[in-house]
């Protein structure tokens, strides 16, 4: 009889051993497929919270390296524009801005904001002008805190236009809208410039709160073209000197090449720099999906495992009551292939009816299952970032135990839901990974019993 045939009778022969074996594969397969699910879904949320962040490195102050080197005190880093530019035009840099700042004065009928902090670190009437390439790229703009009211973004073709954006309560202030002209006076009140205002922006944070990097009012802080401003603090000598820049890369991968390129571009002029990937949000975001996706797998791993050795405690049994079948087979002339093989392909039939009864209830399962534990460890994450309390004004947080680089993003939430979608490519994979699992616990009860003669499996007995 051909060892197909034989294979279907002896299944339908053994009606409860193979609703055993079923059910056992059954396991196996959800188990293996919600972990396969679990983890296509996770990356695939991943990637889009990278798309929606966007793939960023910065260029900002080292303060280790500068702390390290000891001395009488610490100098803020420069670096060239030029050389800036240069990092700018590299074949990964989608966009990219930089910025410079210095202390500058308004003059003449305008006044600043009251009700900022006591304590005045630029001194009366003096406020922190911000020089940058593109406004639409600093942070606070990207993220959606800072608004464009009116008027539009500074741009690279703006680059020495005397422009400058201002905050809506410093407008209404002094009657100010887009066009018109204000007058500023430079950081020694040598020189004087008038710029034109061409945005007004609102930053949500009350006047009173003040700002953390320069401890002034939200409502007074400028961001004019990094030309003007730094024409306006500087003597005309020399080139054009910024303090940090922002890289946005065409896409998220391309990071270490960007940063290898700059650092052989750049060369000693990263000297007091790092370049940092801004990874923070996306990190603060996917969190909750590490997480869960951690647990599939470690549950993937211990169901399959232990449905593994029950399968194959199973399978073992099973070879050893049929010694006498096999023993009749091979005395009849049966090629001890063939019976293997015909063990193989009733493993590999009840194999492939489970996986395709898994496919049907599984993804739905998966997305219940996935979304409730993806619900509490969000959850969670939200709850730790609304717990975080800033350092006291005028304090770095390190007397109180507060690391101020563990505040969190904002816009970032924790993401706190998955989309499961069953692939092809998916059902391979189990595929694969069943098969196979069936195949080698098949496979080694069954070779033990047949490197025996048909006359010592048939005298043996049991």
């Amino acid at each position: 009889m051909n060892f197909v045939k034989r294979a279907g009778l002896s299944l339908w022969a053994r009606k409860g051993r193979t609703l055993i074996t079923l059910a056992t594969f059954l396991v196996i397969s959800a188990m293996v497929l919600a972990g396969v699910l679990i983890n296509d879904a996770t990356a695939q949320a991943e990637q889009d919270a990278k798309r929606s962040v966007g793939a960023e490195v910065n260029l900002d102050m080292d303060t280790n390296s500068m702390g390290a080197g000891g001395g009488g005190g610490m100098q803020v880093p420069r670096i060239d524009a030029a050389t800036v530019d240069k990092l700018g035009a590299l074949p990964q840099v989608q966009k990219y801005t930089y910025s410079m700042w210095d202390r500058a004065f308004l003059k003449g009928k305008y006044k600043l904001v009251d009700g900022g902090p006591k304590i005045e670190p630029m001194g009366p009437g003096g406020t922190a002008a911000t020089g940058v390439l593109d406004s639409s790229l600093l942070p606070d703009f990207r993220n959606g805190k800072f608004t464009l009211l009116s008027g539009k973004h500074l741009t690279a073709a703006d680059k020495n236009k005397k422009q400058l954006l201002i905050e809506e309560r410093l407008a209404k202030k002094n009657g100010l809208k887009v066009g018109d002209k204000i007058t500023l006076t430079s950081n020694d009140e040598k020189k004087t410039a008038d710029f034109t205002v061409a945005g007004i922006y609102r930053d949500p944070r009350p006047s009173t709160e003040p700002e953390p990097e320069n401890f002034l009012s939200p409502a007074n802080l400028l961001y004019g073209t990094v030309g003007s401003i730094s024409a306006l603090e500087s003597n005309g000598e020399g080139s054009l000197q910024v303090g940090k820049a922002t890289f946005l890369l065409q896409d998220a991968d391309a990071q270490g090449a960007f940063k290898d390129e700059a650092k052989r571009i750049a060369g000693s002029a990263l000297n007091g720099f790092k370049l940092d990937a801004n990874d923070k949000a996306i990190q603060q975001m996917t969190g909750p999906l590490k997480s869960i996706r951690s647990t599939a797998t470690v549950a993937m791993w211990l169901m399959g495992l232990t449905g593994a050795a029950v399968l194959a405690l199973l399978i073992n049994l099973a070879v050893k009551q049929r010694r006498k079948e096999y023993g009749v087979l091979l005395a009849m002339g049966e090629k001890k292939n063939k019976l293997i093989a015909q063990q193989a392909l009733e493993i590999g039939l009840v194999a492939v009816v489970a996986i395709g009864l898994s496919s049907l209830f599984a993804p739905t399962l998966t997305q219940s299952a996935g979304q409730a534990l993806l619900g509490k460890e969000a959850t969670a994450a939200e709850r730790k970032i609304d717990s975080w309390q800033p350092p006291p004004p005028g304090s770095t947080g390190i007397d109180q135990g507060i690391d101020p680089n563990d505040k969190p993003i904002e816009n970032a939430d924790p993401i706190d839901k998955i989309t499961v979608a069953l692939d092809p490519a998916d059902l391979t994979t189990v595929g694969g990974v069943g098969l196979g699992i069936g195949l080698l616990a098949t496979a080694i009860p069954a070779s033990a019993v047949l490197r025996l003669s048909p006359r010592t499996i048939l005298t043996k007995g049991k």
